[in-house]
């Protein structure tokens, strides 16, 4: 019985371990370079305070994920896995066309 439970605890462990590092590393890497981190770079850089600046905006950061997790929990309520996927792949590509329309028509 004892083995069961150290199995359960053991599975529980790497499925957080699991979903914190890909979240880590997801997050991490899709704010490198984008306007927020510029934006902080610069708050940084004017008011010669960054210590402020980071507890600002890791306190935005944080709330900004809040909601995201929250929206997040309420549409797997609603929605399906596949169907989200696939819902969620369509905006990307409708986003993308948008986009390209945009700069193909601001070039020319």
């Amino acid at each position: 019985m004892n083995s069961k439970f150290e199995s359960k605890e053991n599975k529980l462990e790497k499925s957080f371990l699991s979903i914190f590092i890909t979240t880590f590393t997801t997050i991490f890497i899709a704010e490198l370079g984008d306007k927020t981190q510029i934006a902080t770079l610069m708050l940084s850089a004017e008011s010669g305070k960054p210590i402020i600046v980071f507890l600002g905006s890791s306190v935005a950061l944080i709330s900004s994920s809040i909601v995201g997790v929250l929206i997040g929990k309420w549409v797997s309520q609603k929605i399906s896995p596949s169907n989200f996927a696939l819902y969620t792949g369509a905006l990307m590509i409708l986003i993308s066309i948008f986009l390209a329309y945009e700069t193909i028509k601001n070039y020319f």
